[in-house]
């Protein structure tokens, strides 16, 4: 019976142990290194104004549909761009709900850009990412948007171009994926360089 107390004693005290370091010491230290080397990040990559408003965030896409910004990549999380909610479609290639949405997809862009019936639309243009959330645009969909964006804010098309040469993002580590723009930021560097007052 002394035995058996002894090992009941233990496993309490054990288990209270691992408790403190694994629910209570451990985390502490990893938020306090977090917040020491890389606060922004450990923070959700907050983007604010000069007087401490936030604007998004680096890693999340926001749903921007005036003809003034470019627009990000379609979601289907939520009711768009939710993050509570991140989500792809779940619809496989041989989806006919798919091939009806992209097609009414790429007939809307090239509308919505001025662009000629057989223009080639990028596929991130009229596709949602897995999440939902993708805050990049593929530099090819971004340079179908400039002539829009450009003729709305009143800048040449070589003006708006530059921007997205500006913030263009390679490809990660070199190889893998295509170069990029995130929206967000090139559409605060628009407003910036042609203020504008509605979104």
């Amino acid at each position: 019976m002394k035995t058996f107390l002894l090992e009941i004693r233990t496993s309490l005290l054990l288990t209270l142990v691992f408790a403190v370091l694994l629910c209570g010491v451990y985390p502490l230290a990893v938020w306090a290194v977090a917040q020491a080397l890389f606060a922004g990040k450990a923070n959700g990559s907050l983007i604010t104004d000069q007087d401490g408003t936030v604007r998004g965030s680096l890693l999340l896409a926001q749903n921007f549909s005036s003809e003034k910004y470019f627009h990000p990549r379609p979601s289907a999380a939520g009711t768009g761009y939710d993050a509570s909610a991140s989500s792809g479609t779940n619809l496989g290639p041989t989806s006919q709900k798919l091939n009806d949405s992209i097609k009414a997809a790429v007939a809307a862009y090239r509308t919505a850009n001025g662009l000629a019936a057989d223009t080639p639309v990028p596929a991130d243009a009229v596709t949602s990412s897995a999440s939902g959330l993708d805050p990049h645009i593929s530099l090819a969909n971004a340079l179908l948007q400039t002539a829009r964006v450009a003729r709305i804010r009143n800048l040449t098309p070589a003006q708006v171009s530059g921007l997205i040469s500006a913030h263009a993002e390679p490809r990660d580590l070199g190889v893998f994926g295509e170069p990029c723009v995130n929206v967000l930021l090139l559409n605060r560097t628009l407003d910036e360089a042609a203020p504008s007052s509605s979104r």
